[in-house]
């Protein structure tokens, strides 16, 4: 299957992907590490259902619905601690069924892709080199530290970056927080519930909604 002429997504000159969740299959990992924190400090543990219910960005509201208490251990140290031990384990992620398949059709019908995530740039750089994703991508748009605050400033500035009219701009995540982003940028997005948050959050939150790559790609 290709992104055929009639596709929806041939309208669009750039599409901006979100990473985590979206191209990354990384949910489960985090439900694991938060759960090695949970039993550390003997709170209840949580499950991938309940995670993807719950969490939301800022993150540091999150942390604080698992009840971590910040006046007992700051922010800061908590979130160095899952982002310690997130890079340690992050190898043991594999891409989104049909991401990379997808990423290829995309860039084969000449439209141009660049990522936009919440996570740290140099340490989402270091992730797409190791999964040699770097040369499909036009720009590689992260924050300034590991604390996954909004991603409003840095998507605006993508935007600048990119050049090209809003409405010919298209972003793919998986969290309302990424449809959010898309409407402060002035620019489509279209969610996919295969990561960080449940199908019945995106639906609800008014985003369009494709329930798989290959969805994405016939649409």
């Amino acid at each position: 299957m290709t992104v055929s002429s009639s596709n929806p997504l041939r309208k669009y000159k750039h599409i901006i992907w979100d990473w985590n969740g979206t191209l990354l299959n990384d949910a489960e990992l985090c439900v694991g590490i938060l759960n090695q924190m949970l039993t550390k400090r003997q709170m209840s543990q949580t499950t991938l259902t309940e995670y993807q219910e719950i969490f939301d960005f800022p993150v540091a509201n999150y942390y604080k619905s698992l009840g971590f208490d910040f006046s007992k251990e700051s922010f800061d140290l908590i979130a160095g601690e899952f982002i310690s031990q997130y890079e340690t384990e992050r190898g043991k992620c594999k891409l989104q069924a049909g991401a990379l398949t997808t990423i290829k059709k995309i860039k084969a019908a000449g439209i141009l892709q660049s990522v936009l995530s919440a996570s740290e740039r140099a340490s989402l750089i270091a992730a797409l080199e190791m999964f040699e994703l770097s040369d499909f991508f036009e720009h590689t748009a992260g924050l300034n530290d590991h604390y996954a605050h909004s991603k409003v400033d840095v998507g605006k500035k993508l935007l600048n970056d990119i050049g090209t009219s809003p409405e010919k701009i298209l972003l793919i995540g998986d969290t309302t927080h990424d449809y959010e982003v898309s409407q402060q940028m002035g620019i489509d997005c279209v969610l996919i519930p295969a990561g960080h948050q449940s199908k019945r959050r995106l639906l609800a939150c008014g985003a369009k909604v494709r329930y798989s790559f290959e969805d994405l790609i016939a649409y």
